[in-house]
């Protein structure tokens, strides 16, 4: 690594001239102040961001990273990702976080592009730009077949647009908007253009079709993709790419929050829940091996130890007889948390062989039990669609009413909740100013070995407007589950062994 030199400044306006294309002679302004120790400085910085984003890197993949930097050209900026990545990442889930901080850590170029006017961007007598010929210039384009040279010239199309179509006016001065650069392009009505183009001399079927559909279709959103990354790189070198990566990089699905998640984020987690479900399942096996070992037997210890002179050497502990709970839960999978629940019901329903028996109810303003729904056969994707057109959850209103719902499920299902049962109830505990039904709830959990509440609101939140979560959690043992990281947290402490 280089963090021995002299120079340290020189250093990094060096590898920033190495990693971003630009030549020894042409000066260009480096967005921010220079990394204190050069380059092993620099990629310093950059394993801090990376795991300010949720990405675990040690001390010992940092140097695996610091040794990359050795023996790559730095020249060769997608070698030089590949590379860091080789050594930083854990999981393939981790990826597209990592190619946007990369992007703002090493740039691509500083400034306006170098060689970015080589694509000309068609414009009126006025001056001002020819949507319409432009729009038919980036068809021609995406019509091509993929090649380096295609992708160096739709990067030149992206550069060139940021600057003449992204440029605005904010508070702190001029800036640079992705939505104010296609805003007026619109590219997604391009597909038809490009369909017809990849198909053009060809006796299309039916799957052709569908193919270049696809095709295009990916094209145009990795387009917008580069333009996307285009005006973060612009705006990090006005605001600073520490700000810049707190809202311009893609989270990491497990601390997405559940109550604004995505739907990529939440099938990324529904994708994971069997690997998250095996740390909690290696957890609970630990702590069920801990518990094995029982406490001390006094009496017998003390008899043992009559051999060894009344010192006793070998303890003698009670054998425990521990014996696997039953888990119940009820869940709340109304439109504001329903992305948590099911997460949540997949999680848990994959935990099935550490408890003896698990059932699963869900509600709106009815509850049903849906344990039969979580099948081997069953999409991750269809569970929810399952459960609205296979249960009855769903009463006349369809609004959220946790009174209904409780009092439904003490009276329809007696027998779900016993004194072996843990009880985990899922929901932000929006009652609609309806009646919270607070004494059924407390039988329920006097009757359940141990009851818990999961809420995926901020605690700030509990008892604002219609909820009920200040007044449950009176009665209950209230957690916050913002997102999935907590929410393996929560669930790997609180279930029994």
């Amino acid at each position: 690594m280089a963090g021995g030199s002299n120079n340290p400044r020189g250093l990094v306006s060096a590898a920033v001239r190495a990693v971003t294309g630009t030549p020894a002679g042409k000066s260009a302004a480096v967005p921010g102040p220079t990394a204190e120790h050069g380059l092993s400085g620099h990629l310093v910085g950059f394993v801090e961001a990376l795991r300010g984003r949720g990405i675990p890197v040690g001390p010992s993949e940092t140097v695996d990273a610091g040794q990359v930097l050795t023996v790559l050209d730095l020249m060769d900026r997608e070698a030089l990702r590949e590379g860091l990545a080789c050594a930083l990442l854990r999981r393939t889930t981790q990826r597209s976080t990592f190619d946007g901080m990369f992007d703002l850590w090493f740039p691509a170029a500083l400034g306006e592009r170098i060689g970015a006017d080589e694509v000309e961007i068609p414009q009126r007598p006025d001056g001002s730009v020819d949507i319409i010929e432009l729009r038919k210039l980036l068809a021609e384009m995406l019509m091509q077949d993929p090649s380096p040279e295609q992708a160096q010239q739709l990067q030149a199309l992206a550069a060139q647009m940021v600057e003449q179509l992204g440029q605005y006016n904010a508070a702190g001065g001029p800036s640079f908007s992705a939505y104010q650069t296609l805003k007026d392009l619109q590219p997604e009505i391009l597909v038809s253009r490009i369909i017809a183009g990849l198909t053009a001399g060809m006796d299309a079927t039916d799957f052709d079709s569908e193919v270049a559909r696809r095709s295009a279709r990916d094209r145009i959103k990795s387009f917008r993709g580069t333009v996307e990354a285009e005006t973060r790189r612009r705006v990090a070198e006005r605001v600073g790419r520490e700000r810049v990566a707190t809202y311009g990089v893609a989270r990491q699905a497990e601390d997405a929050d559940f109550l604004r998640i995505s739907q990529n984020e939440l099938d990324e987690l529904r994708r994971s829940s069997q690997r998250l479900a095996r740390v909690l399942a290696s957890r609970l096996a630990a702590r069920r091996r801990r518990s094995r070992r029982g406490e001390i037997d006094l009496r017998k210890t003390m008899r043992k130890s009559m051999s060894t002179g009344g010192v006793p050497v070998n303890l003698v502990t009670r054998k425990p007889r521990p014996g696997r709970p039953d888990l119940v839960l009820v869940c709340d999978i109304s439109g504001s948390v329903a992305g948590f629940s099911s997460f949540t019901m997949l999680l848990v329903n994959a935990l099935r062989e550490q408890f003896s028996r698990v059932r699963i109810f869900a509600f709106v303003d009815r509850v049903d039990e849906v344990t039969q729904i979580f099948d081997s056969v069953t999409p991750l994707d269809q569970i929810t669609k399952r459960i609205f057109t296979e249960t009855k959850v769903v009463g006349i209103e369809g609004h959220s009413d946790y009174g209904s719902a409780l009092e439904g499920f003490a009276a329809d299902f007696p027998d779900a909740v016993t004194s072996r049962t843990s009880l985990l109830i899922l929901g932000d505990g929006r009652t609609n100013y309806r009646d919270p039904a607070l004494g059924t709830l407390k039988r329920l959990v006097d009757t359940a070995k141990h009851a818990y509440w999961l809420n995926p609101e901020a605690e700030k939140m509990w008892g604002t407007g219609d909820s009920a979560a200040q007044r449950y959690a009176d009665i209950i043992e209230m957690h916050e589950c913002r997102n999935a990281r907590q929410l393996t947290t929560v669930v790997g402490r609180l279930l029994p062994v």
